[in-house]
């Protein structure tokens, strides 16, 4: 029985977080592109293959895949025997030491998201601590631990349904998906917790995401037990819905579906429902007291052989700098464009002061004036980058304040992830401005795209704050065109319409 040095446990921690900043799962990976090679929507098969080449880029150049490089969840299964060998913290401190360390790496400095004060002042900690740590007691000696990076995007589409016992899991699930929107990055993985309690069901569906990704080996074999039957139907039925990648229509909406069941009141039927989005990161290790943990990279040789680069004769080229709202309303749904020029940036913290210096009549720190804004929270450059991991973060979060922009700043539009609610799609046709997709977990990617960067306003707001990139050919979509049609609505309907098709021919 050998103690567990403190050090030891806090650099596997750290090394942890750093691996999967920009290792995917390689079962997630492959699951990836089984998908692409089936998937019939040419819109969604390009932006899975956005998925696959920036999931490439990343393992090979280790920089964050997504720029939302998560809050820190941890799971800790610890030995009642356990010994610590000069141990000076608790648990929670070295996870959190651990995670400093990790975030504040300046060979791959990872972006600090996590905000103290959350219903007040919401001040940045600066490097991603506290996590949220997961702890349990069990027989043994030795330490399991999984590290996972949630962003806040697919967080924020978690769901609890209080079920009655005589209701159908299936029929909630199925209703509850195609209100999550896109902003949970599909294709990914569906995460759900049956039973226990309200909160013992949060936690079994997120618990369930750190599974491997299996779905074609259950596939191949048939289900076993009545839980992997409720996974195949699930998986099955969720893709009929025919939402797809980046909510743009298509075959694949999840590449699996995991559950985790526990025991509950006969009263009651807790169901949660958690999703992993397409920046899926999560590594399991084992602590026994021999040494830090060593983490096995995975062989680039396994990634598919997907190489997406501009098609500069499929997609129209707009020059950002001479952008006029008479060529903005000319633009049509699912329509490709590269982005070249001067591109503007800000999200909530930046629109929410944008509008406390509006309603105080004071000037803003730059003129958007005949400008398009790009929503996002890029991670630090390092090295010869103009910018870090600079993907698009979720659009709706800016629906409140779509009408302000295009009414009083003179804003053209808009560049986001997933879909737009009315609110904007309304204030989008009142103002003939459009809402232009980049892909979600594409952000290594995207960022090549960008040749220099500035802050430009709220610099205090750190990753928050305004700035003005220099792009060439930014790959993006028309996602909501000047007369109000959104793609995230006509795509799903036209590809849930066609898969019932393909099973009734099958």
């Amino acid at each position: 029985m050998r103690p567990i040095r403190q050090e030891d446990f806090i650099q596997s921690i750290a090394d942890a977080f750093q691996f999967i900043s920009y290792y995917h799962p390689l079962d997630y990976v492959k699951a990836l592109g089984a998908a692409y090679e089936r998937e019939q929507s040419p819109a969604a098969r390009d932006a899975i293959a956005q998925i696959l080449t920036n999931s490439r880029m990343s393992a090979e150049g280790r920089r964050p895949i997504c720029q939302d490089t998560g809050i820190a969840t941890v799971f800790l299964k610890i030995g009642m025997h356990t010994r610590w060998d000069d141990a000076t913290m608790t648990v929670s401190e070295m996870v959190n030491a651990g995670v400093r360390l990790a975030y504040g790496d300046p060979d791959n400095p990872l972006r600090a998201s996590v905000l103290a004060d959350p219903s007040g002042e919401r001040r940045n900690t600066k490097d991603n601590t506290p996590a949220v740590i997961h702890t349990e007691l069990v027989a043994g000696h030795e330490v399991d631990v999984i590290c996972a990076a949630k962003g806040g995007g697919s967080e924020a589409k978690a769901k609890l349904g209080m079920l009655n016992p005589s209701d159908s899991v299936v029929e909630w699930i199925l209703k509850t998906v195609p209100t999550m929107g896109a902003g949970w990055c599909p294709p990914g993985i569906l995460g759900i917790g049956i039973g226990g309690t309200p909160e013992k069901a949060m936690l079994l569906a997120k618990e369930s995401l750190m599974a491997p990704v299996d779905m074609a080996e259950l596939l191949e074999r048939g289900p076993q037990t009545p839980i992997e039957a409720l996974r195949a139907e699930l998986y099955e039925k969720v893709n009929a819905l025919g939402i797809g990648a980046q909510g743009l229509g298509g075959i694949t909406t999840v590449v699996d579906v995991k559950i985790m069941d526990y025991p509950t009141h006969a009263a009651n039927l807790p169901v949660a429902l958690i999703p992993n989005c397409a920046a899926t990161r999560h590594v399991h290790f084992h602590l026994d007291g021999s040494g830090p943990a060593l983490l096995q990279p995975p062989s680039l040789d396994e990634w598919p052989k997907v190489n997406w680069t501009p098609d500069t004769k499929a997609s129209e080229r707009v020059d950002l700098d001479t952008l006029t709202p008479e060529q903005v309303a000319a633009w049509s749904p699912g329509q490709t464009l590269l982005l070249n020029g001067k591109l503007l940036t800000g999200r909530d913290a930046a629109h929410r002061r944008i509008q406390t210096l509006l309603a105080a009549g004071q000037p803003l720190p730059v003129d958007f004036s005949n400008r398009v804004i790009y929503y996002v929270g890029p991670v630090d450059p390092v090295r010869e980058e103009a910018v870090g991991p600079a993907g698009p973060t979720t659009a709706t979060r800016m629906d409140k304040f779509t009408e302000m922009m295009l009414s009083k700043t003179g804003l053209l539009a808009m560049v986001g992830k997933a879909e737009r609610g009315p609110e904007a799609i309304s204030a989008i046709k009142a103002h003939r401005s459009a809402y232009l997709m980049a892909v979600g977990g594409a952000a290594y990617l995207v960022s090549k795209a960008i040749r220099s960067a500035r802050v430009v306003g709220f610099e205090d707001l750190g990753m928050e704050a305004i700035y003005e990139f220099e792009v060439s050919d930014m790959p993006v979509t028309v996602a909501v065109d000047a007369n109000g049609v959104s793609v995230h609505e006509t795509g799903p309907r036209e590809w849930k319409v066609r898969i019932e098709g393909m099973r009734r021919s099958a």
